[in-house]
């Protein structure tokens, strides 16, 4: 089981120095990948508009570990300016970018293309085969500022022959059989989901995969001493991270209750209570250094070859730092 560090906070005056610190600490430690997300217009996520920009920047602090997008809307963008700019963070990794592309869930994003909006899903495919075809130095036809017709390719030229390439998963099996058709990685999570589920649409993915394929799993995380002292330490920050997120809560609940507009402050904690013991019991890696082996063995019988371990929260940075030294007990295992 590989793990690898993930980034989504929800905006904070220290994000892009916890971002650097980490990617250092994650390179010097054996872990995986540092991944970064494309986010607009929301607190949530919101230090991370491009995840090229971020990428470089760990690239350029780091030797070893891999530089990766979690996700790329690719809708919202030319797959021109996505190969040339990952093209780039390959160059300053020597060979170590990869690229999870998204369809979006977001509408208020879309203000970036709007008329892209109602089929974004449906045009994700034929994206992600643009981006792979101009990384392996394809042309594509294009009009000029005249009106002229030129075939353009991208330069620099990257390091990899091909783009390492993972779609993302909110849950839905469509998407899982994509990836295997299309014979790329799945990223997903448990928010939505239940690890039974994730299982069988593992199962499926693997079957539709002309190789092994690589099922890549976003967990928030936060590994100590003992398991009562992680669940005290991560409450209060994981409370405001889910209340910063209540479009994502939502989706977690079947009557999705945040969307009525009478609920009041009272009952939107004790709903948020009810995600969060979820959470924590079984939809992250909390816990000790044993009890996190154990749910990493369970991830790794479901199908999961690796975990991205969200750590980004809410903590305070020490305490942030002192979980990644438990983390990194855990890497290898």
């Amino acid at each position: 089981m590989d793990l690898s560090l993930f980034f989504f906070s929800a905006s904070a005056d220290d994000a892009h120095d916890l971002l650097l610190d980490s990617a250092r600490f994650a390179d010097d430690h054996g872990f995986a990948a540092v991944w970064t997300p494309e986010r607009h217009f929301h607190e949530f996520g919101g230090p991370y508009p491009n995840p090229a920009v971020t990428g470089a920047a760990v690239a350029a602090v780091t030797r070893r570990v891999g530089v990766r997008a979690g996700s790329v809307v690719l809708p919202l963008h030319d797959p021109l300016r996505v190969a040339e700019e990952w093209a780039v963070v390959d160059r300053i990794s020597h060979g170590r970018a990869g690229v999870a592309f998204a369809s979006g869930w977001h509408a208020v994003d879309f203000v970036l293309a709007p008329d892209r909006y109602p089929h974004r899903r449906s045009a994700l495919p034929e994206l992600i085969d643009e981006v792979r075809a101009l990384w392996r130095g394809g042309t594509t036809p294009r009009p000029d500022g005249t009106g002229s017709h030129v075939d353009v390719e991208v330069f620099p030229k990257p390091v990899q022959a091909d783009l390492p390439v993972w779609i993302t998963s909110a849950g839905d099996l469509a998407t899982f059989e994509l990836a295997g058709r299309l014979g790329v990685g799945v990223l997903t999570h448990l928010l939505t989901q239940s690890l039974d589920e994730l299982r069988t649409k593992i199962e499926r993915y693997r079957r539709l995969h002309p190789g092994q394929g690589r099922v890549t799993l976003m967990l928030h995380t936060l590994v100590g001493t003992d398991d009562q002292g992680v669940s005290a330490l991560a409450r209060e920050p994981m409370t405001r991270y889910l209340r910063s997120s209540l479009d994502l809560v939502a989706g977690m609940l079947p009557d999705s209750p945040f969307h009525d507009p009478t609920i009041t402050d009272d009952e939107a904690d004790f709903l948020i209570g009810r995600v969060l013991d979820r959470f924590l019991a079984e939809r992250g890696l909390f816990g000790s250094v044993p009890t996190c082996a154990r749910t990493l063995r369970r991830l790794a019988e479901a199908g999961v070859d690796e975990v991205a371990c969200l750590i980004d929260f809410g903590l305070p940075a020490a305490a942030t730092r002192s979980g990644l030294t438990h983390l990194a007990r855990l890497v290898g295992q």
